[in-house]
């Protein structure tokens, strides 16, 4: 189902918290779209996001479909997505649900069938994928041998319904199965439960389908909501290229091998020889270059990419079934933490 490429897209945000009043004001600002409405069980919170950025109020889902609306993003809590969504596909709105797609797998499960079933479009909102520190590591074009990501920050009391996996190292979940092109052979983790019911600490080791020369590809994911300070890092290894990249400050740098294999094949034979190499300085043996990062707000290249998905009729960059994924990964990881013994409650 697409939408023509010149006709006004009537938009519509379901839950207006912190992230759906974001998602308002962007459908004001993209090309060719019109908010037209929201929906939120606040009267209060709706009224204020209407008086900034126009369209009506309502407090069903309902009501916004018999508004008319063509595109919606639903950014309530992660429970709720089901609800709103088999609603809103049933009626043949495009959707764009922020992450997690859903609670659980078989939620996760049930969407991706409710969007398949309705021919209406269907992406969910792992905005990582579009940060330009994300786009720049990709047009690299690695193939990955190990990958290793860091996701930390003190508690801001936001999304409690879910645990840390689901809220915050879902980010990285679907930025790994991005980068490998499939989903782990086998997960091992470790939790731990300080402030609430689900976990608030996780650390995950993700091993990856076995690469043609034997290789075994490893990830190691850490997310934390109790730390004493804000990071977002990521460190990707390849056969000839290493990337280390900040997501807080909006650089990297990546260094390379190839301009001086020849020398570095020397010296891996010097050291078989048992030779002083105590002279050297490693880093003379690379290239080392910064990571090109562009400028550009993530949320909102998202939801310019959504709507262009919209109107060409091509698969959205993150699809039903790459949120389903992403879930299912999520759950195993806390499955395995569970059987590892880990303090949750």
């Amino acid at each position: 189902m697409t939408a023509s490429s010149t006709a006004t897209l009537r938009c519509g945000v379901v839950g207006v918290g912190r992230m759906g009043r974001h998602h308002a004001r962007l459908w004001t600002q993209v090309e060719g779209c019109d908010l037209v409405g929201v929906v939120d069980s606040s009267a209060e919170r709706r009224q204020q996001v209407i008086d900034q950025y126009g369209g009506a109020g309502h407090a069903e889902v309902d009501a916004l479909i018999e508004a008319g609306v063509d595109v919606v993003t639903i950014a309530t809590p992660t429970v709720h997505h089901r609800a709103a969504a088999e609603k809103l596909l049933a009626a043949g709105v495009h959707c764009l649900i922020e992450k997690p797609l859903a609670p659980t797998p078989a939620e996760a499960r049930a969407i991706a069938d409710a969007a398949a079933k309705s021919g209406a479009m269907l992406q969910v909102g792992h905005v990582v994928r579009y940060d330009p520190v994300m786009v720049a590591v990709r047009k690299l074009g690695l193939v990955p041998r190990f990958v290793e990501v860091d996701r930390v920050s003190p508690m801001t009391f936001r999304s409690v319904d879910v645990g840390v996996v689901l809220d915050m190292m879902i980010h990285d979940i679907d930025v790994l199965l991005m980068l490998f092109g499939a989903e782990p052979v086998e997960v091992r983790a470790s939790a731990v439960s300080v402030l609430g019911e689900a976990e608030d600490v996780c650390n995950a080791r993700l091993e990856f389908p076995r690469m043609a020369d034997g290789y075994t590809p490893v990830a190691n994911v850490t997310a934390s909501r109790i730390a004493m300070k804000t990071e977002r890092k990521i460190r990707v290894m390849s056969d000839d290229t290493y990337v280390s990249a900040d997501f807080v400050d909006r650089k990297g740098t990546v260094a390379r091998k190839g301009p001086n294999a020849s020398k570095i094949s020397e010296v891996r034979e010097l050291l078989k020889q048992g030779a002083d190499l105590s002279h050297l300085n490693f880093l003379d043996l690379l290239q080392v270059e910064p990571l090109g990062v562009d400028a550009g707000e993530p949320l909102k290249l998202q939801a310019e990419d959504f709507i262009d998905a919209i109107r060409t009729g091509r698969r959205p960059l993150v699809d039903a079934e790459d949120g389903f994924a992403a879930v299912r990964t999520a759950d195993r990881i806390v499955a395995a933490a569970r059987a590892a013994g880990s303090r949750m409650v």
